[in-house]
């Protein structure tokens, strides 16, 4: 049983020798500066700020977003293997920022495997047990155990080098969950995989979560594994998170145009248009194109809560948006948004046609079962989508205006 809460966490890398003089030489009243999209301060570099999180006993969590965010350093907090600058840890409701990280009973799978070449593979999943003194035959049970959850149980005689990068993977997996820790920890496990080992890995992945009783935290910057394996999902950026919530809520609802351009893909078609309130009805407005929001309901989706709803609830007024729709939500018609074909990509059960678009660069997905001919480069198309699917933003705050 391990509830894990990390509450106003914050990570500053302090200045080394030469460094803060030169970002003393700012006016007093020259404000912050970025590098790299990280926090500059007086206090040193800001990899992570107002980190607020409640992870239940058992529940998956994914921390996903661009390199540089601060999801690994965030982990490797929880793991101790970064000092808390500021804020609070707690596991299973103890403070663990000054426990040691052998004690905190954790353990984290790393990116690079981190096997010991020389040991076998029952040494290298048994090591941390001998470590403990655990009894031989209770080791044995364990490994063997974890073994066979992880079909690798012909392979335990056999050194790392004599492995494939998945069955490495498997071994430093199965070296984890023999110490049955309160909170597992993996940091980016996949990304050294090619794409079909990966697939394999998060299907062995899922699997494994529902054998071991354990609570997850999983670092990534591929959304696909966020998407697929995640109870919920932290989504961050310059070290603050964006939004956290279900696969299907930060796909439905993005809380801003950052989660909304990051989380699908292909990546959400952004065009500058007006949104309309009508009395109680709103309505977008594209190149001439007029559409209601929550109007029409397509058997494509069924988004949970009505936009107009929370649009009236937060008094949103007519005004110049940035709009979104996913490239699934959007249909070629005879009559709507006039665009440009660029490319026409064959993907098997769909066709991705890439138009260009007020101006800009535009994906459509095309069933092919829908389809009625072929496109070809510079053919002129249309296309529309319904008012269920039209995500509003905010050009002021980039944030979505339903929220």
């Amino acid at each position: 049983m391990a509830e894990v809460r990390l509450v106003n966490i914050k990570k500053v890398y302090p200045f080394v020798s030469g460094e803060q003089k030169k970002s003393k030489k700012k006016k007093a009243d020259e404000p912050e500066k970025k590098k790299v999209n990280l926090q500059i301060t007086d206090e040193g570099v800001v990899a992570v700020q107002a980190f607020n999180l409640d992870i239940k006993d058992k529940e998956f969590i994914v921390l996903v977003g661009p390199s540089g965010c601060g999801k690994s350093t965030t982990l490797r907090m929880v793991a101790g293997l970064e000092e808390i600058s500021d804020g609070e840890l707690y596991i299973d409701g103890k403070l663990m920022n000054d426990v040691a990280p052998k004690d905190r009973d954790i353990a984290m799978v790393f990116q690079n495997y981190a096997l010991y070449p020389h040991m076998s593979v029952y040494d290298n999943m048994a090591f941390s047990l001998k470590l403990r003194h655990t009894p031989k035959d209770e080791i044995d049970k364990k490994v063997r155990e974890a073994a066979e959850i992880l079909d690798i149980t012909q392979y335990l005689e056999r050194k790392p080098k004599a492995l494939s990068g998945g069955q490495r993977q498997r071994v430093a997996i199965g070296r984890a969950i023999v110490r049955a820790p309160k909170v597992m920890l993996m940091d980016e496990p996949l990304s050294n995989l090619d794409a079909k080992l990966r697939n394999e890995m998060r299907a062995e992945i899922i699997k494994l979560r529902q054998r071991i009783d354990t609570t997850f935290m999983y670092v990534t910057h591929d959304q696909t594994e966020a998407m697929t394996l995640g109870d919920r999902i932290v989504i961050m950026k310059d070290g603050y998170i964006q939004q956290i919530g279900t696969p299907q809520e930060v796909f439905n609802h993005p809380a801003n145009l950052f989660v909304a351009g990051f989380i699908g893909m292909p990546v959400m078609n952004f065009f500058d248009a007006e949104l309309k309130r009508e009395g109680d009805k709103f309505f977008v407005e594209l190149s001439g194109v007029k559409v209601q929001l929550d109007e029409e309901k397509t058997a494509k989706v069924q988004l949970d809560e009505e936009k107009t709803a929370r649009l009236l609830k937060n008094n949103v007024q007519s005004q110049p948006i940035t709009l979104g729709v996913r490239p699934e939500h959007t249909d070629v018609a005879e009559k709507g948004v006039q665009a440009r074909v660029d490319v026409s990509e064959m993907m098997g059960s769909s066709v991705h046609l890439h138009v260009n678009a007020e101006g800009r660069d535009v994906i459509i997905i095309v069933p092919t079962i829908d389809m009625k001919g072929n496109y070809n480069i510079g053919d002129t198309v249309h296309f529309t989508f319904g008012g269920n699917v039209a995500h509003v933003f905010s050009k002021e705050t980039d944030k979505n205006l339903e929220f």
